[in-house]
């Protein structure tokens, strides 16, 4: 169970990105970090989010914003960042998306596939894809780093769907092999990550 934390965590799923218009996984970083950033759709869906959130107090310009460096993601928290005033992003690896392996670069059905390992077993690497507990690792891996680091501030992740939805199993208290248990998250959906 996770002990009550030094700040309060926020995450954003990047807008519809051209991957997803393409109806493609893109998850190697060879070809995230430099392109299929967001579509025009995807820039909007941020742009109403972010504009809600800030009208709702829920976020503010002492926000402090970590992102995936996947291009999709960049985009995403630079309109989160102009929107609300923050003066840096910091990126960070560790929120990259989860590596598809074999299916890199194939038909998005085939997440029905990977999500159905990932319920069996959340160690699998089927295909070669990073298992659930992998993705877990690294991505709580960001929050025990950012608790020795900071105090009583919001912090905003902005990541990738499976990548968060994983994260999200452990704030929930379940095992990561039932991230799809978790209510879906939207592209530029924020939610709060509570304990």
């Amino acid at each position: 169970m996770l002990k009550k934390l030094k700040n309060r965590y926020f995450i954003i799923r990047h807008g519809e990105s051209e991957a997803n218009v393409a109806s493609v996984l893109l998850s190697h970083p060879k070809d995230g970090m430099l392109g299929f950033g967001l579509s025009r759709k995807g820039k909007e869906q941020v742009r109403i989010s972010v504009s809600k959130s800030k009208k709702d107090k829920l976020l503010d310009s002492n926000v402090i914003i970590y992102s995936s460096d996947f291009l999709r993601a960049k985009e995403t928290a630079n309109i989160v960042k102009r929107l609300l005033g923050i003066k840096k992003i910091n990126l960070h690896k560790n929120l990259r998306e989860r590596y598809f392996g074999k299916y890199d670069k194939t038909d998005l059905k085939n997440l029905m596939e990977v999500w159905e390992h990932d319920k069996r077993n959340a160690n699998h690497g089927h295909k070669g894809v990073e298992s659930p507990n992998k993705v877990l690792k690294r991505t709580f891996a960001v929050i025990s780093e950012l608790e020795k680091k900071h105090k009583d501030k919001k912090i905003l992740l902005v990541s990738h769907g499976d990548v968060l939805q994983i994260l999200h199993t452990y704030f929930s208290n379940k095992p990561a092999s039932q991230h799809r248990q978790i209510p879906h998250l939207e592209t530029a959906e924020i939610r709060e990550l509570k304990v």
